[in-house]
């Protein structure tokens, strides 16, 4: 029986870099994502390239009769699930500082980027604590991506900060919880990736990085997130859940 990952926001960015490199290692792949399928053909070709079945999935995180849709059409279809991939997010549509951020980009975050893999989590955990009891030989783990905004303050996108760092808590609960049914949950935290996200501050993160402000001075790859989330789903770290990984470049290392 191949294994199954679930990754949302898996159509492109980081998303789409976690789910080449498990279709890599030979899962088959479930994608939440909110864009149409038609508007993700090209990626979604490309994962088929690799050998892996995918089943795409249209769904809004931050509303949850989209998201209750998820579990039951991977159930449907595949059958199985061995990993969740929480990787969607958004940033706030204007950044504004805090004296000046609304609350409805303040909402409009929370829901998508914690309240959604939160209950999301929750779903797919019920369904691997049953696929554990029905055998002993399943194995599952669930990865947060979350950001070195989980713990870095920026003025002037709280809300994101907020939503990350909340996301990093429920990591530890989660590792918590389902520790009596082996199931380890990660906190994969990325630095200064390339994506469409990141494509309109490219300037200002440009001259950061050519300013010294990373050990390893250039910008992360979405690839660099999926090696380390394909580490996790492989078990290469088994004995470490509710862990963080900082993929960053050594942005977090603290010098003089």
């Amino acid at each position: 029986m191949r294994r199954v990952a679930l990754v949302t926001g898996g159509a492109r960015g980081i998303g789409y870099g976690i789910c080449q490199c498990l279709a890599s290692e030979g899962y088959d792949l479930a994608i939440a994502d909110i864009q149409a399928e038609s508007d993700a053909g090209g990626p979604l070709a490309e994962l088929r390239g690799l050998g892996a079945e995918v089943l795409y999935i249209r769904a809004d995180l931050g509303v949850p009769g989209e998201r209750k849709g998820i579990i039951p059409q991977v159930k449907e279809r595949m059958g199985h699930l061995h990993v969740l991939v929480n990787n969607a997010g958004v940033a706030p549509r204007e950044r504004k500082d805090l004296l000046e951020a609304s609350e409805e980009s303040f909402e409009w975050v929370i829901r998508i980027n914690l309240q959604g893999p939160y209950f999301l989590t929750q779903e797919a955990a019920r369904w691997m604590i049953e696929q554990k009891k029905d055998s002993d030989a399943y194995s599952a783990c669930i990865v947060n991506i979350t950001s070195i905004s989980a713990a870095v303050a920026s003025v002037n996108r709280g809300e994101y900060c907020i939503s990350k760092a909340g996301l990093a808590m429920a990591t530890t609960l989660w590792a918590v919880r389902l520790a009596e049914y082996s199931i380890p949950v990660y906190d994969v935290r990325p630095g200064i990736i390339k994506t469409d996200m990141t494509a309109g501050v490219q300037a200002k993160y440009d001259a950061l990085i050519s300013g010294g402000l990373l050990l390893q001075p250039r910008w992360g790859q979405p690839g660099d997130i999926g090696k380390a989330v394909a580490m996790l789903a492989r078990g290469d770290l088994g004995y470490s859940t509710g862990q963080v990984l900082h993929i960053d470049g050594g942005f977090m290392v603290r010098r003089l």
